[in-house]
């Protein structure tokens, strides 16, 4: 028996470059960064001060009805507007006809949920014994008991927004959730590719989202000294391949597609936007926070798309990196690079296009993946921008500065998160005939 084949039907996205397919990819042509000092908190004691946000942000912009997450993080409502946006694409809102929803499912790659900051800080500090250095869980308890809000904590949990999804959207098949770190949403579209072609799912609404522009996430991330302190020059601190990169720039958004079994998209009149046609999934089993040097897991999560989707290495003709901007990682992904493509890795046009949207964290798999479908659809490759000196050790076509008309019909995109995770998807014009 053929193995179904899993097709993209709509798409949905929040970014700090847009709220459309199309405004994010204009502005990625254009070279736009998406990087200014950070305004949703005082960062201004905090070695890194600018991240990439998603301004001016209103659920209610999006939604006709917004009481489900009232108590929402942002992560989650980025969720419920890139999924409002990505049916109302494919036309499959609640009330849509030829579908039967106990077959359409929920796929989410995320992190935490909403971050009661303020709540927390003042019961520590309320219950802080200086003499012993200690917290006095007594007066933590009753403080924290008259300011934690009830309803956020409930939010924190990975398994909620999911379930607001799928109550808001009707959608009662399969409902799940992964947190693999900045893998999370290529994870995502991953298993509900599995959930598709194992006829476990006619339709899934996958993809990512996430922010972590809060005291609590930039703080950890300077002190782990992964993100840039270019603070006098924010929009050229996202500097992938390049030899002064110094780390990465913290984003957020969403990005949601809807998957779907081909002939099931082919019955109700579904317009077909690409296929999914492969996919690898690795470890590194390395460490949590470092990239296997030689790129092993890397190499072989991409090794593993390229046999799912039975295509020969030469037939990619775009790699959208995971190229956080950081040291290790742009380097130990060149080396994977080379160790799959050979030769060829030098003919492929690459970027990454985190040096304009900053790094999505879980969101990150899911827009890059809309990104790589936009490029095929469009015949166009988005730059790696504040690419300035060349690195030895990264010396591939990282598309420099400068967006590169070009055919192709399949796109291979890459997610290695913390813990190791490495995921890397192909994205594929469709065509009526496999192959």
């Amino acid at each position: 028996m053929a193995r179904r084949r899993v097709v993209i039907t709509g798409i949905g996205v929040i970014s700090p470059l847009g709220d459309s397919p199309n405004r994010l990819f204009e502005a990625l042509q254009a070279g736009k960064s998406g990087v200014s000092p950070i305004h949703r908190f005082d960062a201004s004691s905090l070695p890194t001060r600018f991240a990439a946000e998603v301004a001016d942000f209103r659920l209610a912009d999006y939604l006709p009805e917004t009481k489900l997450w009232q108590d929402a993080g942002l992560a989650s409502e980025f969720a419920a507007a890139a999924s409002q946006l990505a049916l109302a694409d494919a036309g499959l809102l609640p009330g849509a006809t030829g579908v039967d929803r106990t077959r359409f499912a929920v796929y989410l790659g995320t992190g935490e949920g909403t971050q009661q900051f303020d709540a927390l800080m003042g019961a520590v500090a309320v219950g802080y014994v200086p003499q012993s250095r200690s917290i006095d869980s007594a007066r933590y308890a009753a403080f924290a008991t008259q300011v934690y809000h009830p309803g956020r904590e409930y939010e924190q949990e990975l398994h909620t927004p999911i379930a607001h999804l799928a109550e808001y959207f009707d959608l009662q098949g399969p409902n799940y959730g992964c947190l693999t770190a900045c893998a999370a949403g290529a994870q995502a579209l991953a298993e509900a590719t599995d959930l598709i072609r194992a006829g476990e799912a006619d339709l899934v609404l996958a993809g990512g989202a996430h922010s972590m522009i809060h005291p609590l996430g930039v703080t950890g991330f300077n002190l782990l000294t992964a993100l840039s302190t270019r603070n006098d020059a924010p929009q050229q601190a996202s500097r992938p391949f390049d030899r002064d990169r110094d780390g990465f720039v913290l984003g957020e958004g969403a990005g949601m597609l809807i998957l779907e079994e081909l002939d099931h998209a082919r019955r109700r009149g579904g317009k077909i936007l690409g296929e999914l046609t492969g996919f690898g999934v690795t470890c590194d089993a390395y460490r949590v926070t470092d990239s296997h040097p030689e790129g092993r897991g890397a190499a072989e999560c991409m090794r593993q798309a390229l046999a799912d989707s039975g295509l020969k290495p030469e037939q990619i003709g775009y790699i959208n990196a995971h190229g956080t901007s950081t040291k290790v990682n742009d380097a130990a992904e060149t080396a994977a690079i080379k160790q799959v493509f050979g030769q060829h890795a030098y003919q492929i046009p690459i970027s990454s296009t985190k040096s304009m949207t900053g790094h999505l964290i879980g969101a990150a798999g899911a827009v890059e993946a809309i990104i790589c479908l936009e490029a095929i659809r469009r015949g166009m490759i988005p730059p790696t921008i504040n690419y300035t000196t060349p690195d030895p050790e990264c010396d591939l076509d990282y598309v420099p500065n400068h967006p590169r008309a070009c055919r192709f019909d399949h796109a291979l995109s890459n997610s290695f998160g913390f813990g190791g995770q490495n995921v890397s998807l192909i994205i594929s014009r469709y065509s009526a005939e496999p192959g």
